[in-house]
């Protein structure tokens, strides 16, 4: 695994090891008042960034791209400032909401960045003759 799918895929297992904690932390004092920070934590960074990791293992070459690294940089920036700032919002301070809006606005434009830069590689790798896919 190469850079920016190594990237992905780490980020993807602190993620994991920061929700699942979240969970157990909210499991043993029974207040489960950060539930959708734990489904954000477990859906939008251990689920996604795992899986552009396996896209960009699958396709190394576009890993090497330019757009690939702005795509995981957009990603983790906006995905940690989302999942923290859901964190201290749901702790009981709305005046950071501006910053949870802002960050879920730059995660959604990454998940644009990565359909543009994925879909045309996938249909194109539907295309190729047998031959040249192996």
């Amino acid at each position: 695994m190469q850079k920016v799918a190594r990237n992905f895929f780490t980020l993807a297992v602190v993620y994991a090891l920061f929700g699942m904690a979240l969970g157990l932390q909210m499991a043993i004092s029974k207040d489960h008042a950060q539930m959708p920070t734990h489904a954000h934590i477990m859906v939008a960074g251990w689920l996604m960034s795992a899986v552009f990791a396996f896209f960009y293992h699958l396709f190394p070459a576009i890993g090497q791209k330019t757009l690939a690294t702005v795509h995981f940089w957009l990603t983790a920036i906006s995905g940690i400032g989302l999942l923290i700032g859901l964190y201290i919002m749901l702790a009981g301070n709305p005046a950071i909401e501006p910053l949870v809006a802002i960050s879920s606005m730059g995660f959604y434009a990454g998940l644009l960045l990565f359909a543009y830069i994925a879909l045309p590689v996938v249909w194109k790798a539907e295309r190729l003759p047998q031959a040249q896919k192996a």
